[in-house]
């Protein structure tokens, strides 16, 4: 804890001086600037107001202190043993809330998402299964009161998906769905098998931050852009039409082919949307890639070949293989109730930072 009440003080001056900055006629007249302090501000302002009743509190304890030293009114001790009581009580509560707010902030944690779950092995039954995750996340953002967009889609014959692309927008998406990057396994009697045998299929889901042109800019001559007629259902017009698009990022070789939209425009805008978010994710993996290595952390990898969740129907369970957690209500999961899931994963993620604080790895904040 002491090392984190040294940068406090520093934090506290920095807090104040971009209040004086945001109230500053030269800035409010720069947009731009504006929303930067604006967004530095915003981000210290919990922690700011923590450490100020962190101080409030421990003046409350040294005040009670010293009414017990110099008083003999047995009236005034009394209270004085109350309120001490309650100030070291609530001290260690605002210390654990500060240490958790001074962790180091994953930059995406604000951002919606696009989310791909691709059917993996296992045939049919892994595109029912990837259907079936598409079901789960669209129920827990709708609990989550988030939108949530298809905006790309391969479907199979048995009313699967070989692979899905959504967007999901709303309050601090990708701050908890970032744990879903990852394989997840399913065991089940599939509905074709006939002798009642236990099936074994995965599903891989992938979810990728929502490009901000702030941060990533793609030069157009790296772009090949392909324009074919769109195949499926649709009717005349998409069959009739050169409105498909394939986009292919000639550094890293990513492809994205967009169909589903009605012209070549709108095909155009989704397949640069998801594109641009696809590069930002090849990107940013190399640097979390590097930054696992180092620090030889298990969750928000981003490692899709790992398997991190088993879900069993028969006996109703689901398994986090990373922390460890086993769920007898796996129906109760597939209806959308993943919050105990996401908050276990988050405290454990909280508790490897403190880790890494603890032994010089990390720094604060």
């Amino acid at each position: 804890m002491d090392k984190i009440l040294e940068q406090l003080e520093t934090l506290v001056d920095r807090y104040s001086e971009l209040q004086e900055l945001m109230s500053d006629p030269e800035v409010i007249n720069d947009t731009k600037r504006y929303m930067q302090y604006s967004k530095e501000e915003a981000d210290m302002r919990d922690v700011v107001n923590a450490f100020k009743h962190y101080k409030e509190l421990k003046q409350s304890i040294s005040d009670s202190d010293e009414i017990l030293r110099e008083t003999d009114d047995a009236e005034m001790q009394a209270m004085a043993k109350d309120e001490l009581n309650e100030s070291k009580e609530e001290v260690g509560k605002v210390e654990h809330e500060i240490t958790l707010l001074m962790l180091p902030k994953d930059p995406n944690d604000d951002k919606n998402i696009i989310m791909e779950i691709r059917g993996a092995a296992g045939g049919d039954e892994a595109s029912l299964f990837a259907a079936d995750l598409l079901s789960m996340y669209s129920k827990y953002a709708e609990k989550q009161g988030w939108s949530f967009e298809i905006i790309d889609e391969t479907d199979t014959e048995v009313g699967g998906y070989k692979d899905v692309a959504v967007m999901i927008t709303g309050n601090r998406v990708y701050s908890k769905l970032k744990y879903e990057n990852g394989a997840h396994r399913v065991q089940r009697i599939p509905s074709t098998e006939s002798q009642g045998r236990v099936h074994t299929s995965t599903a891989t889901v992938a979810i990728m931050p929502e490009y901000d042109e702030v941060e990533l800019e793609i030069d157009p001559k790296d772009i090949r852009t392909d324009v074919y007629r769109s195949s499926g259902a649709g009717g005349q017009h998409i069959n009739k039409t050169s409105s498909a698009v394939r986009m292919t990022h000639l550094p890293t070789g990513i492809v994205v082919a967009m169909q589903d939209q009605r012209s070549q425009q709108q095909n155009r805008e989704k397949a640069m949307q998801i594109l641009k978010s696809r590069v930002y994710d090849y990107y940013e993996s190399e640097n979390q890639s590097e930054y696992d290595e180092k620090r030889k952390s298990a969750v928000g990898t981003g490692d899709r070949s790992e398997r991190i969740r088993t879900y069993n129907y028969p006996q109703n369970r689901v398994t986090d293989h990373r922390i460890g957690l086993s769920l007898n209500k796996l129906d109760r999961i597939m209806n959308g109730e993943l919050g105990e899931i996401i908050d276990a994963l988050i405290v454990y993620d909280q508790t490897q930072k403190l880790e890494q604080i603890q032994s010089g790895e990390t720094k604060l904040f």
